[in-house]
Formats: C-alpha cells, sequence, structure tokens
C-alpha cells in the first residue's frame, strides 16, 4: 500500500526572505571567521589595519559595522514591515549586498572566500528575485 502524499504549505514571502537573510548572515560569519586563517591576517589585525580599507578608526569600524547590522535588520524587517515596504526594501538592499559581494570576491584571491562570496551573491540575488515576484492577492 502506497504512503498518503505528504502534506505541505506553502511557506509566506516574508518568511523566505527572513530565512534567505538568515542564511547569508551565516555565510558572512563563517567566511570572516576562516579568513583568520589566512597566513598574515591576524598579524595585520594587531597591527591595527584592516585589507583592503587600511588603519583602524573608528570611523571604518563603525562603517563596517553598519554594513553587517543592515542585513542583520533585514531578518527582523522582512517579518514586521508591510508588505510594499517589505519588498522593496529587499529588492533595493539585495541588489546592494549582491552589487558588494560581487566587487568583494573579485578582489579576492582564495578558493574558500570567493565560494562563500559567490554563495551569498546568489542568495541575496534570491532574495531580489524572491521580493520581485511576491504574490499579489487576487483583487474581488
Amino acid at each position: 500500500m502506497a504512503a498518503p502524499p505528504l502534506d505541505d504549505v506553502r511557506v509566506p514571502t516574508r518568511y523566505t526572505l527572513a530565512a534567505m537573510w538568515t542564511s547569508t548572515m551565516f555565510c558572512y560569519v563563517y567566511a570572516d571567521y576562516f579568513e583568520l586563517y589566512v597566513p598574515g591576517k591576524l598579524s595585520g589585525m594587531l597591527a591595527g589595519r584592516i585589507a583592503p580599507l587600511g588603519p583602524v578608526t573608528q570611523g571604518v569600524l563603525l562603517g563596517t559595522s553598519i554594513m553587517l547590522m543592515v542585513p542583520s535588520l533585514m531578518i527582523v524587517l522582512s517579518i514586521v514591515l508591510g508588505s510594499r515596504a517589505c519588498r522593496v526594501l529587499n529588492i533595493g538592499v539585495g541588489a546592494l549586498y549582491t552589487l558588494i559581494q560581487l566587487l568583494v570576491i573579485s578582489k579576492s584571491g582564495w578558493a574558500f572566500y570567493i565560494a562563500m562570496g559567490a554563495l551569498e551573491a546568489v542568495l541575496t540575488a534570491l532574495i531580489v528575485w524572491t521580493a520581485w515576484r511576491w504574490p499579489r492577492r487576487a483583487v474581488a
């Protein structure tokens, strides 16, 4: 006797977007963590340099912190914002971070960083695509 088909429900678009931002953030964190094993990375950090940004300053650290705050906030904003604002923000931020990631990996020579960056770019591009294709309610 055959097993009955599995029951499956449609996941709301906003939850899909939040999950993709979460996956993206995990990739960011792990890529940065593994980068610490690149020869010379830690000595540069101890000398107060952030490649390719140069000397560590409060402004540089604030800027890089904001770069990671935005996708972190996109997780919760994808759930709590209204659908129109959520869609527009995910398209805009997702496109921006896709471009940023493509620029970052174009400057890297390490295979792991290129692979992680490519995955991050794919995830943020999928965020744009998912938000762009947000289902519309039928007008009665």
